[in-house]
Order: C-alpha cells, then sequence, then structure tokens
C-alpha cells in the first residue's frame, strides 16, 4: 500500500523551474532514500510533501501529491494537521531553547494535550522510540543545549514522534554528525520503519544501502530512477545513475 502518491509534479520559485514532472510512490512503512548532486532538487522535493515550501516567497507548485489518497494542496486541507502527519528532521540538530521535556512535549501542549499524565506518558514512550530515554530520564529538566549533537538529534526525532506522524522526512540528519552517533540514527531508522514511513535525503551512498528499500536518485530536478535499493546499486539501468553511483560526477 503507498502512503504517498506524486503525480506530475512541477516545482517552481519565481522563474527558476526546480522539480519536473516528478511522478513517483512512496509505500507505508518503509525507508525511501533520496540520493543526487547538490542542488538536484532532493531537499526541495521533501519540503513538497509537508507544504513547507509554502513558506517561501514566490513557491509554486503543478501537479498533486497524495497522503493516503487525499490531495495535500486541496484548499481544504489544514496545513497544521498535515504537518503533524508528515514529520520532519533537519540536517542539525535543533532543539528548542528549553528543558529535555519540554522539547518533547512542545508538539503535545500545540495541539491541546495539557494532561500531566499524558504528557509525561507520551515524552517517556518517545524518549524511548528514539533509544534516547536510558541517557536522559534523570535529566528531563536540564536544558537540552547541553547534549551531544548525536543526543540532540535523536531528541528532535523524538520531537517528531512525539505527534504521532504517518511519515518522517529526514534532511541529511547524519550530516552533522560523528560516526558513532550517526551508527545510533541509522540503528533507531531500521526500528521506526516498523511503524512510520521514513524518506531521508542524504549524499552517503553507504548510508542509503544501509537504511533504505527503495532509492530515488535525483538530477538537475528530476528523478532519474526509482527502483529497490539493491538494484539501483547493483545493476542501474540509467547510464547517469550508474555514473552517480560510481563517483563519475557528484
Amino acid at each position: 500500500m503507498n502512503r504517498i502518491e506524486v503525480k506530475d509534479l512541477n516545482v517552481y520559485f519565481g522563474d527558476a523551474h526546480i522539480l519536473k514532472d516528478i511522478n513517483t510512490e512512496i509505500a507505508k512503512n518503509t525507508v525511501t532514500a533520496l540520493i543526487g548532486p547538490s542542488g538536484c532538487g532532493k531537499s526541495t522535493f521533501i519540503r513538497t510533501l509537508n507544504r513547507m515550501n509554502d513558506l517561501i516567497p514566490n513557491f509554486r507548485h503543478e501537479g498533486d501529491v497524495y497522503l493516503d489518497g487525499k490531495d495535500i494542496y486541496n484548499p481544504k486541507m489544514d496545513v497544521v494537521d498535515l504537518r503533524k502527519k508528515i514529520g520532519m528532521v533537519f540536517q542539525k540538530p535543533n532543539p528548542f531553547p528549553k528543558s529535555i521535556f519540554e522539547n518533547v512535549a512542545y508538539g503535545l501542549r500545540i495541539h491541546g494535550v495539557s494532561d500531566n499524565d499524558k504528557l509525561n506518558q507520551r515524552v517517556e514512550e518517545s524518549l524511548k522510540s528514539a533509544a534516547l530515554w536510558d541517557e536522559v530520564k534523570d535529566k528531563l529538566d536540564n536544558s537540552a543545549m547541553g547534549l551531544s549533537g548525536g543526543q540532540q538529534q535523536r531528541l528532535c526525532i523524538a520531537r517528531t514522534i512525539a505527534n504521532n506522524p504517518e511519515v518522517i522526512l529526514m534532511d541529511e540528519p547524519c550530516s552533522a554528525l560523528d560516526p558513532i552517533s550517526t551508527t545510533k540514527i541509522e540503528d533507531l531508522i531500521h526500528k521506526l520503519k516498523t511503524e512510520y514511513t521514513i524518506i531521508i535525503v542524504t549524499h552517503n551512498m553507504q548510508q542509503a544501502t544501509r537504511v533504505s528499500k527503495y532509492t530515488s536518485f535525483f538530477l538537475n530536478g528530476e528523478i532519474i530512477e526509482s527502483n529497490l535499493t539493491d538494484k539501483i546499486f547493483i545493476d542501474p539501468k540509467n547510464k547517469k545513475t550508474e555514473d552517480y553511483i560510481t563517483g563519475r560526477f557528484g
């Protein structure tokens, strides 16, 4: 079953044509990696899925994007609710200058959860899901800014999980992290895919092979090839894909 379907998507910022005729499907409870050189449209694409591009002046789009069969660009779509369903983890950890507890509880409070028992339970569940609970359970009132980079990124994942999303977008979530923290995030992705649909932008092709079931190769705003990750890396059908993954450019 597909969680997301994209049909004939074109994205423009002013006169610049950023994404061109994108057609793709994202299966439920899988990890899909987006690879390709810098500036090829990967981040713009995932920001189209939760309508964060709406915040950029001169953005416009053509085509359709469906989440569970519903058109996310329908004028009646509640964008706040959409971003609750499609959470996002950014390239650099971006904890709020609040306590560890309040970082995770923030979205819950925004969406009207005020019962302390519910907040405590959901914060604990989210931190456990993000493999961070054991490291922070005795210092929930401490500032999140005192955590290491890897811990901060897992905290941001916990903050996303707390809102019970259906999809988690990850925009190069390990690019600012050391190898040990990267391994922890990758292990976490493997665990989370049983409950969530995950789309990860990565420049690290070894990472794509480790964490994803499907891979899409972007180049100059187009999807050149999409397939099972093993097939993309072992037997690419397009010469451009082969050239990229063998390091001839990018």
